[in-house]
């Protein structure tokens, strides 16, 4: 009876860990998903930007020479490290409001997706709005 229990105690206790442990291993880095060899500029315009956890995104219609927009996703930093530099929720809605234009460069989806990882924002005047996952604003 005492073997039956300690094992039971053992295989709880192993199946905690694996539990507790999978949120951590889920964590992926950049350098994986996306091209960071290849970045690419767009002219774009704002459909949504979402101040949240755990990675900021702003989702995008890239416009074409024709006029045709094809929707895309990039992927910031997290909201904290946006505050850090004086980005709030409030200031983002309105720096970036839906429709505002842009001119994004990305580091795209390795895996031929609409997405990737944001290096620098710069607004219709060509001024500097954000940089990536540096966040420093000039």
């Amino acid at each position: 009876m005492k073997t039956t229990r300690a094992g039971l105690l053992l295989a709880v206790g192993v199946l905690a860990a694996a539990v507790a442990s999978t949120p951590a291993s889920a964590h992926h880095g950049t350098n994986i998903s996306y091209d960071h060899a290849n970045p690419i500029t767009f002219k774009a315009r704002v459909t949504e930007f979402r101040f949240t956890n755990p990675h900021v995104q702003i989702f995008f219609d890239v416009i074409d020479d024709k006029g045709t927009a094809t929707p895309w996703a990039g992927e910031l930093t997290s909201p904290n490290n946006l505050a850090r530099n004086g980005w709030t929720r409030k200031r983002s809605v309105a720096a970036l409001p839906p429709g505002t234009m842009l001119t994004i460069t990305v580091f795209p989806s390795k895996a031929g997706a609409k997405a990737g990882v944001v290096s620098k924002i710069l607004n219709d005047k060509g001024e500097q709005v954000l940089l990536g996952r540096d966040q420093r604003v000039e």
